[in-house]
Protein backbone atom coordinates (compact mmCIF):
# COMPACT_ATOMS: atom_id res chain seq x y z
CA UNK A 1 0.00 0.00 0.00
CA UNK A 2 1.26 3.47 -0.87
CA UNK A 3 1.55 6.09 1.84
CA UNK A 4 -1.82 7.74 2.47
CA UNK A 5 -1.86 11.46 3.23
CA UNK A 6 -3.79 12.39 6.36
CA UNK A 7 -3.82 16.18 6.03
CA UNK A 8 -6.24 18.09 3.82
CA UNK A 9 -4.32 18.50 0.53
CA UNK A 10 -7.17 19.12 -1.91
CA UNK A 11 -7.33 21.65 -4.72
CA UNK A 12 -10.68 22.89 -3.41
CA UNK A 13 -11.80 24.29 -0.02
CA UNK A 14 -13.20 22.06 2.69
CA UNK A 15 -16.96 22.17 3.21
CA UNK A 16 -17.63 22.19 6.95
CA UNK A 17 -21.12 20.76 6.39
CA UNK A 18 -19.56 17.49 5.27
CA UNK A 19 -17.64 14.74 7.09
CA UNK A 20 -14.46 13.47 5.43
CA UNK A 21 -12.13 10.49 5.82
CA UNK A 22 -9.85 8.29 3.73
CA UNK A 23 -10.99 4.75 2.88
CA UNK A 24 -9.65 1.90 0.76
CA UNK A 25 -11.00 -1.20 -0.98
CA UNK A 26 -9.77 -3.79 -3.48
CA UNK A 27 -10.92 -4.35 -7.03
CA UNK A 28 -11.21 -7.79 -8.65
CA UNK A 29 -7.60 -7.58 -9.81
CA UNK A 30 -6.48 -7.34 -6.19
CA UNK A 31 -5.43 -3.70 -6.51
CA UNK A 32 -6.06 -1.55 -3.43
CA UNK A 33 -7.87 1.67 -4.33
CA UNK A 34 -7.79 4.71 -2.05
CA UNK A 35 -10.70 7.14 -1.89
CA UNK A 36 -11.90 10.25 -0.14
CA UNK A 37 -15.18 9.47 1.63
CA UNK A 38 -17.71 12.23 2.26
CA UNK A 39 -20.99 12.20 4.17
CA UNK A 40 -23.43 14.96 5.12
CA UNK A 41 -23.26 16.04 8.75
CA UNK A 42 -26.33 15.59 10.93
CA UNK A 43 -28.08 13.15 8.61
CA UNK A 44 -28.98 9.60 9.63
CA UNK A 45 -30.53 6.54 8.00
CA UNK A 46 -29.59 4.80 4.78
CA UNK A 47 -28.62 7.34 2.14
CA UNK A 48 -28.14 7.21 -1.63
CA UNK A 49 -24.51 7.02 -2.73
CA UNK A 50 -22.28 8.18 -5.58
CA UNK A 51 -18.81 7.09 -6.74
CA UNK A 52 -16.82 9.79 -8.55
CA UNK A 53 -13.68 9.62 -10.67
CA UNK A 54 -11.78 11.64 -13.24
CA UNK A 55 -10.41 13.19 -15.23
CA UNK A 56 -8.04 10.84 -17.06
CA UNK A 57 -4.68 11.56 -15.44
CA UNK A 58 -6.12 13.60 -12.58
CA UNK A 59 -6.23 12.60 -8.91
CA UNK A 60 -9.08 12.59 -6.42
CA UNK A 61 -7.73 15.76 -4.82
CA UNK A 62 -8.74 17.64 -7.96
CA UNK A 63 -12.19 17.76 -9.57
CA UNK A 64 -13.63 14.33 -8.68
CA UNK A 65 -13.25 15.22 -5.01
CA UNK A 66 -14.88 18.59 -5.62
CA UNK A 67 -17.88 16.84 -7.15
CA UNK A 68 -18.00 14.22 -4.38
CA UNK A 69 -17.88 16.78 -1.60
CA UNK A 70 -20.56 18.93 -3.20
CA UNK A 71 -22.90 15.98 -3.72
CA UNK A 72 -22.34 14.90 -0.11
CA UNK A 73 -23.50 18.35 0.99
CA UNK A 74 -26.71 17.59 -0.92
CA UNK A 75 -27.51 14.41 0.99
CA UNK A 76 -25.42 11.63 -0.57
CA UNK A 77 -22.70 9.34 0.73
CA UNK A 78 -19.92 9.83 -1.79
CA UNK A 79 -16.41 8.69 -2.61
CA UNK A 80 -13.82 10.07 -5.01
CA UNK A 81 -11.20 7.45 -5.81
CA UNK A 82 -7.82 7.26 -7.48
CA UNK A 83 -7.81 4.70 -10.32
CA UNK A 84 -5.43 1.75 -10.34
CA UNK A 85 -1.76 2.65 -10.90
CA UNK A 86 -2.27 6.33 -9.99
CA UNK A 87 -2.41 8.68 -7.02
CA UNK A 88 -2.60 6.98 -3.64
CA UNK A 89 -4.01 3.76 -5.10
CA UNK A 90 -1.81 0.72 -5.66
CA UNK A 91 -0.89 -1.05 -8.88
CA UNK A 92 2.41 -1.61 -10.67
CA UNK A 93 3.83 -0.36 -12.90
CA UNK A 94 2.76 3.17 -12.10
CA UNK A 95 1.04 5.48 -14.57
CA UNK A 96 -0.61 2.76 -16.64
CA UNK A 97 -4.24 2.47 -17.70
CA UNK A 98 -6.55 -0.14 -19.14
CA UNK A 99 -10.21 0.21 -20.11
CA UNK A 100 -10.92 -3.19 -18.56
CA UNK A 101 -9.21 -2.41 -15.26
CA UNK A 102 -10.62 1.11 -15.15
CA UNK A 103 -14.19 -0.18 -15.57
CA UNK A 104 -13.42 -2.68 -12.82
CA UNK A 105 -12.26 0.23 -10.63
CA UNK A 106 -15.70 1.83 -10.97
CA UNK A 107 -17.41 -1.49 -10.29
CA UNK A 108 -15.26 -2.01 -7.20
CA UNK A 109 -16.35 1.42 -5.96
CA UNK A 110 -19.97 0.31 -6.42
CA UNK A 111 -19.15 -2.92 -4.52
CA UNK A 112 -17.75 -0.86 -1.66
CA UNK A 113 -20.62 1.61 -1.45
CA UNK A 114 -23.27 -1.12 -1.76
CA UNK A 115 -21.94 -2.83 1.35
CA UNK A 116 -21.80 0.19 3.65
CA UNK A 117 -24.32 0.12 6.48
CA UNK A 118 -25.18 3.79 5.93
CA UNK A 119 -25.89 3.34 2.18
CA UNK A 120 -29.10 2.28 0.46
CA UNK A 121 -27.62 -0.29 -1.91
CA UNK A 122 -30.55 0.15 -4.30
CA UNK A 123 -29.64 3.82 -4.82
CA UNK A 124 -26.04 3.88 -6.05
CA UNK A 125 -24.91 6.14 -8.90
CA UNK A 126 -21.63 7.17 -10.53
CA UNK A 127 -20.12 10.41 -11.85
CA UNK A 128 -17.23 10.34 -14.32
CA UNK A 129 -15.36 13.39 -15.57
CA UNK A 130 -13.52 13.83 -18.90
CA UNK A 131 -11.94 10.48 -19.86
CA UNK A 132 -13.59 8.95 -16.85
CA UNK A 133 -16.93 10.19 -18.18
CA UNK A 134 -16.34 7.69 -20.97
CA UNK A 135 -15.32 5.03 -18.44
CA UNK A 136 -18.48 5.76 -16.45
CA UNK A 137 -20.62 5.21 -19.53
CA UNK A 138 -18.71 2.02 -20.33
CA UNK A 139 -19.29 0.82 -16.76
CA UNK A 140 -23.00 1.50 -17.10
CA UNK A 141 -22.98 -0.91 -20.06
CA UNK A 142 -22.08 -3.80 -17.71
CA UNK A 143 -23.16 -2.86 -14.18
CA UNK A 144 -26.95 -3.01 -13.71
CA UNK A 145 -26.64 -1.92 -10.06
CA UNK A 146 -25.91 1.64 -11.12
CA UNK A 147 -29.17 3.59 -11.08
CA UNK A 148 -27.87 6.81 -12.64
CA UNK A 149 -24.69 7.59 -14.57
CA UNK A 150 -23.51 11.18 -15.04
CA UNK A 151 -20.72 11.84 -17.56
CA UNK A 152 -19.20 15.32 -17.31
CA UNK A 153 -17.33 16.93 -20.25
CA UNK A 154 -16.84 13.40 -21.58
CA UNK A 155 -13.92 12.03 -23.60
CA UNK A 156 -14.03 8.77 -25.52
CA UNK A 157 -10.44 7.77 -24.78
CA UNK A 158 -10.54 4.80 -27.14
CA UNK A 159 -11.59 6.99 -30.04
CA UNK A 160 -9.04 9.74 -29.48
CA UNK A 161 -6.29 7.15 -28.93
CA UNK A 162 -7.09 5.30 -32.15
CA UNK A 163 -8.28 8.14 -34.37
CA UNK A 164 -6.75 11.34 -33.00
CA UNK A 165 -8.62 14.56 -32.26
CA UNK A 166 -11.62 15.12 -34.52
CA UNK A 167 -10.75 11.76 -36.13
CA UNK A 168 -7.88 13.45 -38.00
CA UNK A 169 -5.77 10.27 -37.73
CA UNK A 170 -8.52 7.79 -38.56
CA UNK A 171 -6.66 5.72 -41.12
CA UNK A 172 -4.88 2.38 -41.19
CA UNK A 173 -1.58 4.05 -42.00
CA UNK A 174 -1.79 6.54 -39.12
CA UNK A 175 -2.68 3.79 -36.66
CA UNK A 176 0.11 1.58 -38.02
CA UNK A 177 2.69 4.27 -37.37
CA UNK A 178 1.36 4.72 -33.84
CA UNK A 179 1.63 0.96 -33.28
CA UNK A 180 5.20 0.94 -34.59
CA UNK A 181 6.18 3.77 -32.23
CA UNK A 182 4.45 2.19 -29.23
CA UNK A 183 5.99 -1.22 -29.79
CA UNK A 184 9.46 0.19 -30.38
CA UNK A 185 9.09 2.02 -27.07
CA UNK A 186 8.12 -1.26 -25.37
CA UNK A 187 11.42 -2.77 -26.50
CA UNK A 188 13.36 0.21 -25.14
CA UNK A 189 11.45 0.22 -21.84
CA UNK A 190 12.11 -3.49 -21.31
CA UNK A 191 15.81 -2.99 -21.99
CA UNK A 192 15.99 -0.03 -19.60
CA UNK A 193 13.89 -1.66 -16.91
CA UNK A 194 11.76 1.47 -16.63
CA UNK A 195 8.92 3.18 -18.47
CA UNK A 196 9.39 6.42 -20.36
CA UNK A 197 6.83 9.06 -19.40
CA UNK A 198 4.94 10.96 -22.07
CA UNK A 199 4.86 14.27 -20.23
CA UNK A 200 1.80 15.88 -18.67
CA UNK A 201 0.37 19.25 -19.54
CA UNK A 202 2.76 21.95 -20.77
CA UNK A 203 4.31 24.15 -18.05
CA UNK A 204 2.67 27.57 -17.77
CA UNK A 205 5.81 29.54 -18.57
CA UNK A 206 6.14 27.69 -21.87
CA UNK A 207 2.56 27.28 -23.02
CA UNK A 208 1.68 30.98 -22.88
CA UNK A 209 3.88 31.76 -25.91
CA UNK A 210 3.17 28.60 -27.89
CA UNK A 211 1.01 28.33 -31.00
CA UNK A 212 -1.25 25.56 -29.67
CA UNK A 213 -5.03 25.08 -29.47
CA UNK A 214 -6.79 27.03 -26.74
CA UNK A 215 -7.82 23.85 -24.95
CA UNK A 216 -4.14 22.90 -24.52
CA UNK A 217 -3.58 26.21 -22.71
CA UNK A 218 -6.75 25.61 -20.69
CA UNK A 219 -5.40 22.26 -19.51
CA UNK A 220 -2.13 23.88 -18.43
CA UNK A 221 -3.93 26.69 -16.60
CA UNK A 222 -5.92 24.12 -14.66
CA UNK A 223 -3.37 21.38 -13.97
CA UNK A 224 -0.22 23.49 -13.72
CA UNK A 225 -1.95 26.50 -12.22
CA UNK A 226 -5.08 26.70 -10.10
CA UNK A 227 -5.32 22.95 -9.42
CA UNK A 228 -1.71 21.78 -9.38
CA UNK A 229 -1.20 18.62 -7.33
CA UNK A 230 2.04 16.75 -6.80
CA UNK A 231 0.41 13.34 -7.35
CA UNK A 232 -1.46 14.30 -10.53
CA UNK A 233 -0.10 12.82 -13.76
CA UNK A 234 -1.46 15.73 -15.76
CA UNK A 235 0.17 18.25 -13.42
CA UNK A 236 3.57 16.58 -13.76
CA UNK A 237 5.16 14.03 -16.10
CA UNK A 238 2.09 12.23 -17.41
CA UNK A 239 1.34 8.65 -18.39
CA UNK A 240 3.82 6.08 -19.60
CA UNK A 241 4.34 6.48 -23.34
CA UNK A 242 2.96 2.97 -23.93
CA UNK A 243 -0.07 3.39 -21.66
CA UNK A 244 -2.45 4.05 -24.56
CA UNK A 245 -1.85 0.66 -26.22
CA UNK A 246 -4.94 -1.09 -24.86
CA UNK A 247 -7.14 1.93 -25.58
CA UNK A 248 -5.97 1.93 -29.20
CA UNK A 249 -6.98 -1.71 -29.46
CA UNK A 250 -10.43 -1.23 -27.91
CA UNK A 251 -13.66 0.54 -28.75
CA UNK A 252 -15.88 1.73 -25.94
CA UNK A 253 -19.70 1.89 -25.97
CA UNK A 254 -20.40 -1.23 -28.04
CA UNK A 255 -23.39 -1.97 -25.81
CA UNK A 256 -24.35 1.61 -24.91
CA UNK A 257 -27.72 1.15 -26.60
CA UNK A 258 -28.54 -1.57 -24.07
CA UNK A 259 -28.11 0.61 -20.96
CA UNK A 260 -31.50 0.60 -19.27
CA UNK A 261 -30.72 2.84 -16.32
CA UNK A 262 -30.57 6.62 -16.44
CA UNK A 263 -27.72 8.52 -18.10
CA UNK A 264 -27.00 12.26 -18.07
CA UNK A 265 -24.30 13.69 -20.33
CA UNK A 266 -23.15 17.23 -19.46
CA UNK A 267 -20.97 19.22 -21.85
CA UNK A 268 -19.92 22.82 -22.33
CA UNK A 269 -21.05 24.37 -25.61
CA UNK A 270 -17.50 25.70 -26.18
CA UNK A 271 -15.75 22.45 -25.25
CA UNK A 272 -13.36 20.97 -27.83
CA UNK A 273 -14.56 17.57 -26.60
CA UNK A 274 -18.24 18.23 -27.28
CA UNK A 275 -18.37 15.84 -30.24
CA UNK A 276 -17.49 12.90 -28.00
CA UNK A 277 -20.56 13.49 -25.85
CA UNK A 278 -22.86 14.24 -28.76
CA UNK A 279 -21.89 11.05 -30.60
CA UNK A 280 -22.12 8.92 -27.46
CA UNK A 281 -25.57 10.29 -26.72
CA UNK A 282 -26.79 9.14 -30.15
CA UNK A 283 -26.12 5.56 -29.04
CA UNK A 284 -28.36 5.75 -25.98
CA UNK A 285 -31.97 4.64 -25.97
CA UNK A 286 -34.92 5.26 -23.68
CA UNK A 287 -36.65 8.26 -22.16
CA UNK A 288 -34.36 8.34 -19.10
CA UNK A 289 -31.35 9.65 -21.07
CA UNK A 290 -30.57 13.37 -21.15
CA UNK A 291 -27.97 15.68 -22.69
CA UNK A 292 -27.29 19.01 -21.01
CA UNK A 293 -25.38 21.71 -22.89
CA UNK A 294 -23.88 24.31 -20.56
CA UNK A 295 -23.90 27.78 -22.10
CA UNK A 296 -20.52 29.47 -22.62
CA UNK A 297 -18.64 26.66 -20.86
CA UNK A 298 -15.37 25.17 -22.11
CA UNK A 299 -14.10 21.69 -21.36
CA UNK A 300 -12.10 22.71 -18.28
CA UNK A 301 -14.86 25.00 -16.97
CA UNK A 302 -16.70 21.86 -15.88
CA UNK A 303 -13.70 20.69 -13.84
CA UNK A 304 -14.10 23.37 -11.19
CA UNK A 305 -16.77 25.72 -12.48
CA UNK A 306 -14.36 28.02 -14.31
CA UNK A 307 -12.94 31.30 -13.07
CA UNK A 308 -16.06 32.19 -11.07
CA UNK A 309 -16.78 28.58 -10.03
CA UNK A 310 -20.35 28.91 -11.25
CA UNK A 311 -20.58 26.78 -14.39
CA UNK A 312 -21.04 23.30 -12.95
CA UNK A 313 -24.81 22.54 -13.00
CA UNK A 314 -24.92 20.83 -9.60
CA UNK A 315 -28.65 21.52 -9.18
CA UNK A 316 -29.40 19.64 -12.40
CA UNK A 317 -27.06 16.77 -11.49
CA UNK A 318 -28.70 16.42 -8.07
CA UNK A 319 -32.21 16.55 -9.50
CA UNK A 320 -31.43 14.02 -12.23
CA UNK A 321 -29.91 11.49 -9.86
CA UNK A 322 -32.65 11.85 -7.24
CA UNK A 323 -35.33 11.50 -9.92
CA UNK A 324 -33.84 8.26 -11.23
CA UNK A 325 -32.89 6.42 -8.05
Amino acid sequence: MNTITTEWDKCYPKNEKVNHKKVSFKNHFGIELVADYFSPKGVSGKLPAIACCGAFGAVKEQHSGLYAQEMASRGFITIAFDPSFTGESDGEPRYMNSPDINVEDFQAAVDYLSNLEEVDSEKVSIIGICGWGGMALQTACIDTRIKATVAITMYDMSRVSGCGYYDSEDSEEARYQKRVNLNNQRTIDFKNGSYKLAGGTIPLDLVKDMDVPVFVKDYSEYYRGRAYHNRSLNSNNGWNVTASSSLMNTRLFTYAGEIRNAVLLVHGEKAHSLYFGQDAFKLLKGDNKEFLLVKDATHCDLYDGGVNHDKIPFDKIEAFIKKNI
